[in-house]
């Protein structure tokens, strides 16, 4: 039984979760009562706030609420600084498509909803909470992606409700395996899965179904291109971040208590990210729908979530090279959709609009080299953290094929970059929210490269 200043304290570290609920619920609503922008006024507030008092939880020490099955660690804390103010960034981005919508405030109200489901997953200490943050994000992301009510809306979001639905089930069956081997469902349990292998290895391939399907790992991805297709924009930008990173984290929090003994999850890992690396760049080459193309380079970038996966528990760098390359990938993910929104998703519509637009422009080819990896910007440290993790837990030859296939990506966004330079034609006009969201992801993108540069400097 827990006293009452124990829940009281307990209450109290998950006030960003539970505020994020409370905005939620309140945009919710104001749907109802027909007042979409304030909803989206109180969607973007409230999670900036749940940000704003995430802040705090740094000071302290990694800990537990509810009995261990919780966590506030620095996964958990860092999920909540870089997936809630990019859920806010996503609803501004998200308001030029769905404005006056007859559904519009229902947009915010499930774009805060289905983040916390990601948070949920981000801190998992116990099974349940793994199963209830792959439910409550994929709910919400299911109806997101079929907001737009059209053909190709419907056909994406009833593929993305199948496949996430036997997903699903099959991780929750899996995960009995764990229960019955244990006697326990906190993931603190698992440690004695090494005389069990068997189990160990039912409730792992059990987990990286349902979880790989969250983050869109290969061979569970088939439902990303055609739901980024079939969403608006904002919604396509908003998956290939929010509970992808917050599955990702997940996979840590089990990662960190899964004895090596009993199954060698690091292999598989590494397996999947090369499957994922690869697959990701080549299926990106030949793609002239530029959503489906960021769709598969979404996918190529879980491959190399996965290195700082791998190295948990045998790096130090482990937890740091996934929360810096969080950041780097929702900052210049977002910025990268936030271009696309205004040039268009044909790839050839984009012939010499970097010419007439040549700040867009500018900011995109900066987005899309930090992707690739290319220094300072955000996503070369955070690749460089990575390699040195996977190199750290005798994974070299998995570094290496990551280097290779940053090299490959080059050649996926040199697609994007070259046709806009050619013979300038007239660019459409840019919506104020597209400008807002695009300039503060540039300045993240910058900012954090920019940044983690002057830290080493100055540590050296």
């Amino acid at each position: 039984m827990m006293s009452g200043a124990r829940m009281v304290h307990d209450l109290t570290l998950l006030s960003p979760e539970l505020l994020a609920l409370f905005t939620a619920a309140i945009a919710l609503a104001c749907e109802m009562l027909r007042r979409p922008r304030l909803a989206l006024a109180i969607t973007v507030l409230g999670l900036l706030l749940a940000a704003g008092l995430t802040g705090p939880l740094l000071l302290g020490k990694d800990t537990s609420v509810f009995m261990g099955t919780f966590r506030v660690d620095a996964l958990g804390i860092w999920a909540k600084l870089v997936l809630l103010p990019t859920t806010a960034l996503v609803a501004v981005l998200a308001y030029p498509e769905v404005r006056g919508t007859d559904r519009e405030g229902t947009v915010y109200s499930l774009l805060a909803f289905t983040t916390l489901g990601a948070l949920v997953l981000a801190a998992a200490g116990d099974v349940m909470f793994l199963v209830l943050g792959v439910l409550l994000s994929s709910l919400g992301s299911f109806a997101l992606v079929a907001y737009p009510r059209d053909v190709r809306a419907t056909e994406a979001a009833m593929k993305y409700f199948v496949f996430g639905s036997v997903s699903s089930a099959v991780m929750i069956f899996g995960l009995t395996y764990w229960f019955g081997a244990t006697g326990s469902t906190l993931l603190s349990s698992l440690r004695v899965l090494g005389d069990v292998p068997l189990a160990a290895v039912a409730g792992l391939i059990a987990v990286l179904v349902g979880l790989g399907y969250k983050a869109a790992v290969v061979p569970f991805h088939f439902w990303a291109p055609d739901a980024y297709d079939g969403a608006p924009l904002a919604i396509a930008a908003y998956l290939s971040i929010v509970p992808k990173v917050g599955a990702i984290f997940a996979l840590a929090q089990v990662a960190r208590n899964l004895p090596a003994e009993a199954v060698n999850w690091r292999l598989l890992l590494a397996v999947l990210a090369v499957a994922s690396m690869t697959y990701g760049n080549l299926a990106a080459l030949v793609q002239t729908n530029l959503v489906r193309l960021m769709a598969y380079s979404s996918i190529a970038q879980v491959g190399y979530f996965l290195l700082g996966v791998v190295a948990v528990g045998a790096s130090p760098l482990a937890v740091q090279s996934l929360v810096v390359f969080a950041a780097a990938y929702a900052a210049m993910n977002l910025g990268a959709f936030a271009v696309v929104a205004r040039f268009g998703r044909d790839l050839e519509g984009w012939a010499g609009l970097g010419r007439s637009a040549p700040w867009t422009g500018l900011a995109m080819v900066i987005f899309l080299l930090s992707l690739v990896g290319v220094p300072p910007l955000g996503g070369f440290f955070g690749k460089l953290l990575l390699f040195g993790a996977a190199i750290d837990s005798g994974y070299a030859w998995l570094a290496v094929v990551a280097i290779l296939n940053s090299v490959l990506s080059l050649g996926v966004y040199l697609r994007m970059i070259v046709p806009m330079y050619r013979q300038p034609k007239a660019a459409p006009a840019a919506a104020r929210p597209l400008v807002f969201v695009g300039s503060v992801a540039l300045a993240f993108t910058v900012a954090i490269g920019i940044g983690l540069q002057l830290v080493v400097s100055g540590l050296q």
